[in-house]
């Protein structure tokens, strides 16, 4: 399956965090630059104001990492998930849709954890000046697992007082701690998630016999 690049010249993309799902920007794609992604796995796309071809992150270095590209049921639309270095948008906002017009119903960030550990992706390769995850980074295993140490113990504590917000906030901190320890140990969220659902069986509505190593 691919478009067909003699129907419509250009066909719009949508570009979405292959982790986190947000929508980080719309562009145009033509044959030529559709070509220029499936060899190179990086986005690239076709300027309509400068009539030129656009491989993102050319110039600023925020490059977009292909990691699926897929056709809508027409053919004429491809949904393109990516690893995002650095922001999407020339605003320096990490998306370009940050324009809220309205909201309909309680926002919940789903995806906190994801960006969270992207944060700290982020802090490494672009190191900031007073950074408590820079700091732990810099300081390695050992620091990292104290830190870890440390936090369930204050865990623990707090969740035998009658304070819920204090325990809330130790296992927020703990959560933390624990995500920049994978970081450091290049574990992925992901492999986390796919390990959690492994272990997770279910059939139907009921979980099976329990055996080692499934929850």
């Amino acid at each position: 399956m691919k478009p067909d690049f003699s129907k419509v010249e250009l066909i719009p993309a949508i570009i979405q965090d292959f982790y986190t799902k947000e929508v980080l920007m719309l562009a145009y794609v033509n044959q030529e630059s559709y070509d220029y992604m499936l060899e190179n796995n990086e986005t690239c796309f076709y300027s309509r104001s400068r009539k030129e071809l656009w491989h993102k992150g050319e110039t600023s270095g925020h490059f977009q990492k292909i990691k699926t590209m897929t056709l809508d049921c027409d053919n004429d639309t491809l949904l393109i998930q990516v690893e995002q270095i650095g922001v999407a948008c020339h605003t320096g906002s990490y998306s370009c849709f940050f324009n809220t017009i309205k909201t309909y119903d309680e926002q919940f960030d789903n995806f906190i954890i994801e960006k969270i550990y992207k944060m700290i992706d982020d802090r490494k390769n672009n190191p900031k000046e007073g950074s408590y995850t820079n700091y732990l980074l810099e300081q390695g295993v050992d620091k990292i697992c104290k830190k870890i140490g440390e936090e369930a113990s204050e865990t623990i504590i707090a969740a035998k007082n009658t304070n819920k917000d204090e325990l809330i906030g130790e296992i927020s901190d703990l959560v933390y701690h624990v995500l920049v320890l994978m970081y450091d140990k290049d574990i992925t969220v992901e492999e986390v998630k796919q390990k959690l659902s492994d272990r997770h069986k279910v059939q139907g509505n009921k979980k099976v016999e329990h055996k080692k190593g499934e929850y």
